[in-house]
């Protein structure tokens, strides 16, 4: 897979998921498992295990990119502090249990169950629906469930837990620009803990004369990372820039796109 070419697609891969998780807060996931299930079949990784691996590698890889796109958001100050705390120990365990799921489950199930979920979303985001005005950010236990829920999502289909967390917290009449900079922050401990899991969970599939640690293709994670932690911040400057309705529809048609790219990818 070190070809030039294949270089080439991982970091022109960790430049868009980059970019996109600084304009979105989704953290690049839901961009790279499709695209690196494709590329891993492509090579002649096993149908079996081929999701797992784009899952693991795609984890590892955003650690790097949300790291660099809370960084751009939190400078501009609308990471809200109180989500955060109240969700990253729901998000880190619901994270890290959820990957002895996945171990489990067959590629065909999980690229599924992707696809299903990035639907969902997507038409929720374009129905547009308002919450009451009334309502506002749950208390601590209610920000622990949601996150660990966010969190054993994320880690079943290898998103930053943007896909969820920003339409949770505009649920809450939080500010779109808000909710994606928050998404931004929680994204970062929803990678650690997901490498983690799938690391331990993978660890009989390793191949060190392959670059391959449990679920985790090496190479792809540094390529991926060099590029997506330099194109974030450009991503986070344009999310201040554009009105409300323009980022939803964007957030809305590229997940949608990619349920579909990763349901082909593996049943077909």
């Amino acid at each position: 897979m070190l070809a030039p070419e294949w270089i080439l697609s991982f970091l022109f891969l960790g430049a868009f998921a980059g970019f996109m998780a600084g304009l979105l807060g989704i953290g690049g996931g839901g961009i790279m498992v499709p695209v690196l299930t494709s590329l891993f079949l492509v090579n002649g990784v096993a149908v079996d295990n081929v999701v797992h691996l784009a899952l693991g590698t795609s984890m590892a890889s955003m650690i790097v990119t949300t790291f660099s796109s809370f960084r751009a958001h939190n400078a501009k100050g609308v990471v809200v502090r109180k989500a955060v705390k109240g969700m990253v120990f729901g998000i880190i365990s619901g994270t890290f249990l959820a990957t002895f799921l996945a171990s489990y489950l067959s590629s065909i199930y999980l690229a599924v169950f992707f696809s299903l979920f990035m639907a969902f979303v997507s038409t929720q985001m374009f129905l547009n629906k308002r919450p009451k005005p009334s309502r506002e950010l749950a208390g601590n236990p209610g920000l622990f469930a949601a996150g660990a829920g966010i969190g054993a999502v994320s880690a079943l289909v290898s998103i930053g837990g943007g896909s969820l967390t920003v339409p949770y917290l505009i649920w809450q009449n939080v500010d779109i620009k808000q909710a994606i900079g928050t998404s931004a922050a929680i994204g970062l401990p929803i990678s650690i803990a997901g490498t983690s899991g799938y690391l331990i969970n993978g660890w009989s599939y390793s191949s060190p004369q392959d670059f391959v640690l449990g679920f985790v293709y090496l190479p792809a994670v540094l390529l991926i990372s060099i590029t997506s932690f330099f194109a974030a911040p450009y991503g986070a400057r344009l999310a201040h820039r554009l009105p409300v309705s323009i980022l939803k529809k964007i957030f809305a048609v590229l997940l949608i796109f990619l349920s579909i790219k990763m349901l082909v990818s593996v049943v077909g």
